[in-house]
């Protein structure tokens, strides 16, 4: 049985690879260059907002109290003048990127590990590496591209957004299967 102690390696340097192709992919690659676009004239937007002082969360607008509400006219006539949004408001701070470096890498470190299990517990020490491919890469595939879609059908996010999501996780996950598959333990 192959534990997932002996898994170690791959788990570790999978992390990084993913880590280092992920960050070209946002750097390098043009794809996801237009993903999130500034609202049109967003000064005057931001100093309509800035007086509610919204706190660090999620929201939605119009919100329905339940739904019952959803359904009465005021609602739907809230939603027929709009802005219809879902909004995500951060701290007012600049960005700051080793914290948020941080929190990814750990994630990719859990992904990996999901990565191991699951291939642990269907092939022997021993496997070719096709096969550790083929665990480890499906697993990887699913944990990083999954997601993106949940939030693409419930809260509108842009199909193009999604499809991006998806085509990052097929490459996440087939950097993940190739390191898996090449220290599969022997």
């Amino acid at each position: 049985m192959v534990t997932i102690a002996s898994l170690w390696l791959p788990i570790v340097l999978s992390a990084v690879a993913v880590f280092l192709l992920s960050s070209m992919v946002h750097t390098v690659f043009p794809w996801h260059k237009g993903d999130y676009p500034a609202v049109p004239d967003q000064d005057r937007v931001m100093a309509a907002l800035r007086p509610f002082a919204i706190p660090p969360g999620d929201y939605m607008l119009p919100r329905a109290a339940d739904m019952k509400d959803m359904g009465s006219p005021d609602f739907t006539e809230k939603l027929r003048q709009g802005p219809v949004m879902s909004l995500t408001v951060m701290k007012n701070q600049p960005f700051l990127m080793g914290p948020t470096f941080a929190q990814w890498f750990l994630f990719l470190l859990v992904v990996s590990t999901i990565c191991a299990y699951v291939a642990s517990r269907a092939l022997p020490v021993g496997a070719d590496y096709l096969q550790a491919f083929r665990f480890a890469g499906t697993t990887a595939f699913v944990a990083y591209g999954a997601g993106a879609w949940p939030i693409t059908i419930w809260y509108h996010r842009g199909v193009g957004l999604a499809a991006k999501a998806t085509f990052d996780a097929l490459l996440y996950g087939a950097v993940t299967a190739g390191v898996f598959g090449w220290l599969w333990p022997r």
